[in-house]
């Protein structure tokens, strides 16, 4: 797909979506709903949803013998997604499989009997989601890839990519209800590093050249790009932007490295959507979200990718390549 058509697909254009369901569903199997705001077929989530599958098949379970799986998939159009989980929790599925914080908020506001896993949720205590990481309340539960302190680590490395660096921009997407407590936490941080922060805020994919034009008209050094699913989505876009403005990106997931960025540091969302086979299985063999805790990922990885770096004239200093769990050259 080439990348105005991409940026076009991303950023709202019409176009049809799919309904939850998708074939027949058999009734003697738990069924359980994939939500998404994306699509079924697209990286990552089609990776994700592969790791789910293989999660499940290492637990004893075949899809068509002990589970059916139905889809319903916003196709990157937000603003869809409530009418798309009203469709899912119609078919009244065993579980729903949320893919990340804005499917969890659809889901909880959708039902709250039927039990929702979420593969990466963002501050479930602030969300009303639970009383502690330990103590989910009500029918979610899942992983929060999102680690108190991470947004911090991520300005310190930009500063470390670009020593000196005292203005860093920060692409802030404001729909997402994760990326306002980074973007504080990022701030904060700066305040205390004595760092400018100077946000430029997005809201779909086609903001993101414009994004990158102010952040280079305002004399910013380096980059840091908040986790949120449009970004993610929105990966190539994001990339190419920071390479014709020549402007040193840190980000919080590795597929960006992965699409051309420079450097991520966070958690492996890959581990997350093998992990959540774990919470499906212990649901249909009876437990309650609110008897499973929500889990932080057990390592966080720092992916540097030297071919960006060359293309940008950086020299990434060897400090940070010896604690790299993963070069690209």
């Amino acid at each position: 797909m080439k990348r105005r058509q991409f940026i076009a697909f991303l950023g709202g254009a019409a176009a049809a979506w799919p309904l939850a369901a998708r074939g027949q569903v058999s009734r003697t199997r738990p069924l359980i709903g994939r939500l998404s705001t994306s699509s079924k077929d697209v990286p990552p989530v089609s990776k994700y949803i592969d790791l789910f599958l293989a999660g499940m098949q290492e637990l004893g379970y075949a899809e068509g013998r002990d589970f059916d799986m139905t889809y319903a998939m916003a196709d990157f159009h937000a603003d869809r997604l409530p009418q798309v989980t009203a469709e899912l929790v119609k078919l009244a599925p065993y579980v729903i499989l949320a893919g990340g914080t804005l499917e969890a908020v659809a889901a909880r506001k959708a039902t709250a009997t039927i039990p929702i896993v979420v593969t990466a949720l963002a501050d479930p205590v602030a969300l009303g989601f639970a009383t502690s990481d330990a103590r989910p309340t009500g029918n979610l539960t899942g992983i929060t890839p999102y680690v108190k302190g991470l947004p911090a680590k991520q300005l310190e490395l930009a500063r470390e990519v670009v020593p000196g660096a005292t203005r860093i921009g920060l692409v802030d997407d404001v729909t997402d209800p994760k990326a306002h407590p980074q973007r504080q936490e990022i701030e904060t941080a700066g305040r205390t590093l004595e760092i400018e922060v100077v946000p430029a805020e997005v809201r779909t994919a086609a903001d993101i050249d414009a994004a990158y034009q102010a952040l280079a008209s305002a004399g910013v050094e380096a980059v840091v790009v908040e986790q949120s699913n449009m970004l993610l989505f929105a990966r190539q876009p994001i990339a190419e932007a920071a390479a014709s403005k020549r402007l040193p990106t840190v980000y919080g997931y590795r597929e960006h490295v992965d699409a051309g960025g420079l450097i991520s540091y966070g958690a492996d969302l890959k581990w997350c959507a093998h992990r959540t086979a774990y919470y499906v299985d212990r649901i249909l063999k009876g437990a309650k979200p609110s008897d499973l805790p929500i889990e932080f990922p057990t390592q966080l990885e720092l992916v540097i990718n030297l071919k960006t770096a060359k293309a940008l004239g950086l020299t990434v200093p060897s400090s940070l390549l010896v604690r790299a769990d993963e070069v690209i050259e």
